[in-house]
């Protein structure tokens, strides 16, 4: 999953059952575009939420979201599988 701002700033999340969602990749400006772009080409679903991806933008890459953060990533990952029709 990737969420970007306005701004460009992008941040993609892995998650692979074990633990919290990591941050995988960030960065803003043609850093951002190119998380953007590649997202896309692979089909990852997008979700455009600039106060979510300012505070996962703060994660250290390769850690785990923090437990305030939980929430706010879980109904992002909720509404991206019932867009792919993963879930209903």
């Amino acid at each position: 999953m990737s969420v970007e701002t306005r701004s460009q700033l992008a941040v993609a999340l892995h998650y692979d059952k074990k633990g919290a969602p990591r941050v995988v990749a960030k960065g803003r400006g043609s850093i951002g575009e190119k998380i953007i772009e590649l997202a896309k080409a692979h089909d990852i679903p997008i979700e455009e939420n600039d106060v979510l991806a300012g505070a996962l933008s703060k994660v250290e890459l390769g850690d785990e979201i923090p437990p305030e953060l939980y929430k706010a990533v879980a109904e992002v990952l909720v509404f991206v599988l019932r867009l792919s029709g993963r879930i209903r």
